[in-house]
């Protein structure tokens, strides 16, 4: 099967081709596409000239491979496939199955003459250990699942059938999720499936292997609670003190470790809290965004639409994607969806809602605290309307045009 293209990473990655002195680290969610973005930067090197014996691809989850589980094992089995002159192109995929295989790579990499891509368990791949034994030796490169327009976009490549009606394409993204196998599925109920079976692997491969929870009951609710309420401003107490309240005996310290769990996992994000005129972040409240909506309606049976934080999630993600840092943003008494910040400093502020056409209380909500900031960065109230305003200066934009464009301010 042709791979979809997934060329926002492409294009992130390209400039790096030919280093021989920075690994480079492709990571994301389980099952977001990491292993076939590292199949298509494979075919791209093929397409520009390179001989096949330059290129040694290992996936260590096939059986072909699935005996190599030592650093030495490893070491033996690239060598023994690179003895073509020149710049060889080395692609390991699940790499965390070999235990000690930084200092392997790391040595190939002093060599020279390897350029070097790995893949791998999240919780692994940015833990202390690797950036220890690595510490400026290595690029990483951060994958989502599929944002509306990549949604959008695979479909059509797919010959997939794409409602005209953006807005029921919408819902239906919503519902399904991002995850680019789930595409693929033709049945609601097995594109549930699949992502609870993402879910299932998740916990254990990249979570019960490497953190110690003796009560997986109570760490199930810890996560049911988090993914459950996302896009809502909570401190580590205020989750321990409803827990409790519910009945689950928990301390402040579980719940944060079980927290950094769904973080390295890349099941959640954390996005902080940030005041715009002291231009510094605020301690305590802060919000969790989902990674891919689908662990939200894999959990439940009720399929409305909660459209406040869908919709902030939808942009978190797509931002995070464009390379922006994202914060929620204070202004004195008021507090705005998102503060984004470009690679060059620059900000942009943005309010999302799914409709202020038919309330003037909500209007006055989404806009009055743009109007509040009184410097000259971009502000944008995003919503699913298609009659537009303009107001003091602030763009009202349709949030589904917006994402479909490809472009960020």
């Amino acid at each position: 099967m042709d791979l979809f293209i997934r060329e926002n990473y492409l294009k992130k990655i390209r400039g790096f081709y030919d280093t021989d002195d920075i690994i480079k680290v492709i990571t994301g969610v389980r099952r977001c596409g990491k292993s076939s973005l590292m199949q298509m930067i494979a075919e791209e090197v093929r397409q520009k000239g390179v001989p096949e014996e330059n290129i040694i691809y290992l996936d260590l989850d096939t059986r072909r491979y699935m005996k190599i589980k030592t650093p030495d094992a490893l070491e033996r089995e690239i060598e023994e496939n690179g003895h073509a002159g020149g710049l060889k192109y080395l692609f390991i995929d699940e790499v965390q199955n070999v235990r000690g295989f930084e200092e392997v790579l790391n040595g190939f990499r002093t060599d020279g003459g390897w350029s070097i891509f790995i893949t791998g368990s999240n919780s692994y791949l940015l833990s202390g250990e690797i950036t220890t034994k690595l510490t400026g030796r290595f690029m990483s490169f951060e994958m989502f699942p599929l944002s509306f327009a990549e949604y959008e976009e695979m479909k059509r490549f797919y010959n997939r059938p794409i409602d005209r009606n953006t807005a029921s394409e919408l819902s239906a993204y919503i519902e399904e999720g991002g995850f680019p196998r789930t595409v693929l599925l033709d049945s609601p109920a097995d594109k549930r499936r699949y992502v609870q079976e993402v879910v299932r692997e998740i916990y254990e491969k990249d979570i019960r292997r490497r953190v110690k929870i003796r009560d997986r009951e109570t760490f199930e609710t810890v996560r049911r609670f988090v993914t459950g309420n996302f896009g809502s401003l909570f401190s580590l107490n205020s989750i321990c003190e409803e827990l409790n309240r519910r009945g689950t005996n928990i301390t402040k310290a579980t719940v944060s470790r079980y927290i950094k769990a769904l973080t390295d996992a890349k099941i959640i994000y954390e996005c902080p809290r940030f005041d715009i005129k002291s231009k510094k972040a605020l301690s305590g409240e802060k919000k969790y965004y989902l990674s891919d909506l689908g662990f939200y309606f894999a959990d439940n049976t009720d399929n409305r639409i909660n459209f406040g934080p869908v919709l902030e999630n939808i942009v978190y993600i797509y931002a995070r994607s464009r390379d922006y840092s994202v914060s929620v943003g204070r202004f004195g008494k008021f507090e705005c969806d998102f503060i984004l910040r470009d690679t060059e400093l620059n900000y942009s502020y943005v309010q999302v809602a799914y409709t202020i056409a038919n309330s003037r209380e909500t209007e006055e909500r989404e806009y009055r605290p743009l109007e509040s900031v009184k410097d000259n960065y971009p502000k944008y109230v995003m919503t699913t309307d298609f009659i537009l305003q303009r107001r003091n200066g602030i763009s009202h934009v349709n949030l589904m045009d917006f994402i479909l464009s490809g472009e960020l301010f």
